[in-house]
């Protein structure tokens, strides 16, 4: 069957037909490094995570590039209330998200370029906009260089927008502007940034804004014309419908293929900084094991709204569970006939088995992963069926129907990244068991500290160490036997 994928840009459900055989080329949006990424991140970052894998295992070479926007006006602001030079906010934030995207088991990308090492490629196209007429140096003589987004007829086409329906660019001042909706193409240096957040140009110094940075890089190492551009719903207008305009616009035929992942709700509400409702990855991963997040992320159809809480998320637990018991049962029945654990990175070409058909239908089809989760499910009804009948003896065809079970199902689950027994899911564990081991050991120690300030009196030095550790985050409690602690919410 054809893999079938909901395209935003001409709001159907069509063929994938890659630019070259057997080859596909994916660019995502990835994070603007400005702080902590929060679960809405993870959410996209899992959906193309898990095109990537079902690609792969279709047969495809794939290549991934998820970007990293390392200036703009948020990182240079942010940088400055955190007391640090912005290049190193930036790179802090970078390697923050970095760890997230491990936790939740995605696949690193075949290039993750920063849009600071990419200024040449943006300036190129910037001269090319120029050049054709279809972008303008600011009538202030500021320095800016703005998109004309009049003067471009598509515009608009991605979103099914009229100009004059559409809200003003709110990414500079008016006074440089032929028209409100044009955008930034470049932004001046202004007397209040660093000198080092600025490159040469033949129009002054400055920086790039924000939507050029991804046409240049997604170009630069996908080529003219690439298969599939991603990222969350909510860049689709106005970051994804000026990236269409402005690489159409300097004669690039640009991505064939724009996929969106669904927003994520709290309380009925958008997630969003404004609202004050962003879930934390790091929050998150504190209450629950990253396994079980990215698991909840799957239950979804990745272009609905997915409603967030920790209860929808607890319940989730129980269904990961029922893989996990099924998995350990058969394994450990199975013990040396157990077959070996799939591999994504390999691209699954060494698979012992294929998927059901039933869960290839599912993914052909626009990635209909909860669709996909209910044929894992019938799989384990059918496998405990099996192990509940053979008891501790199974036959030589018992053994052979629950090893072909177990090699599905682990199959099914690494496609969707959601596999227990897969090495990354192991590690992650290790690693938190020694974290929390670490964590104790230290708390312990301060603790003991306290307890001897108390019984010496010095009730200023038994606070202060109080303070020092609800400033790192940690509840602690006296109590009859001692005491115990806790994160803190």
């Amino acid at each position: 069957m054809t893999i079938q994928l909901y395209n935003t840009a001409t709001r159907t459900i069509e063929p994938f037909r890659p630019v070259v055989d057997g080859r596909v080329g994916i660019y995502v949006c990835g994070a603007t490094v400005q702080g902590a990424p929060h679960i809405g991140h993870m959410r996209s970052a899992v959906v193309f995570d898990q095109l990537r894998r079902w690609l792969g295992y279709r047969g495809y070479d794939v290549t991934l590039v998820r970007n990293v926007t390392d200036i703009d006006d948020k990182i240079l602001s942010k940088s400055v209330e955190e007391g640090r030079s912005w290049w190193a906010h930036a790179y802090h934030y970078e390697q923050v998200f970095t760890a997230a995207y491990d936790r939740m088991g995605v696949l690193r990308p075949s290039y993750e370029p920063r849009a600071t090492g990419h200024i040449t490629e943006m300036v190129e196209l910037i001269s090319r906009l120029l050049e054709a007429g279809l972008a303008y140096e600011a009538l202030d003589c500021s320095g800016d260089v703005y998109f004309a987004a009049g003067a471009w007829p598509e515009y608009g086409a991605l979103t099914n927008q009229r100009l004059e329906d559409m809200s003003d660019a709110a990414d500079a001042p008016l006074r440089g502007k032929k028209d409100p909706r044009d955008f930034a193409l470049w932004k001046a240096h202004k007397p209040a940034d660093p000198e080092s957040a600025s490159w040469p140009t033949p129009w002054g110094r400055g920086r790039p804004g924000w939507h050029i940075e991804c046409s240049a890089m997604s170009t630069k190492y996908l080529g003219a014309e690439f298969d599939i551009h991603g990222g969350g719903l909510d860049l689709r207008f106005p970051h994804h419908e000026n990236e269409l305009a402005q690489s159409r616009a300097a004669g690039d035929p640009f991505a064939r293929v724009w996929m969106h992942s669904g927003l994520l709700n709290v309380g009925g509400d958008k997630m969003s900084k404004s609202l004050g409702n962003s879930i934390f990855a790091h929050a998150l991963f504190d209450r629950f094991p990253a396994i079980t997040v990215r698991y909840f992320l799957s239950t979804a159809h990745y272009r609905s709204v997915l409603e967030f809480s920790d209860g929808l998320v607890a319940q989730q637990q129980a269904a990961l569970e029922r893989f996990t018991n099924f998995l350990d049962r058969a394994r450990r029945l199975l013990a040396e006939d157990a077959p070996p654990v799939p591999e994504a990175a390999a691209g699954y070409r060494d698979r012992v088995v294929d998927v059901p058909d039933e869960f290839a239908a599912a993914m052909d089809e626009d990635l209909s992963i909860p669709r996909a989760l209910a044929v894992a499910f019938d799989r384990v009804g059918e496998g405990n069926r099996q192990l509940e009948a053979a008891g501790t003896a199974p036959d030589a065809d018992t053994r052979a129907g629950l090893v072909r079970i177990v090699a599905e199902i682990e199959l099914m689950l690494d496609i969707l990244g959601v596999n227990p027994t897969s090495p990354v899911w192991a590690s992650a564990s290790a690693q938190d068991d020694a974290a929390t081991r670490a964590l104790d050991f230290l708390v312990s120690e301060l603790a003991a500290e306290r307890l001897a300030a108390k019984g010496e009196k010095d009730y200023a030095r038994a606070d202060a160490i109080r303070d020092r550790l609800t400033a790192a985050g940690i509840a602690i409690e006296d109590t009859p036997g001692g005491f115990r602690w806790a994160l803190a919410d």
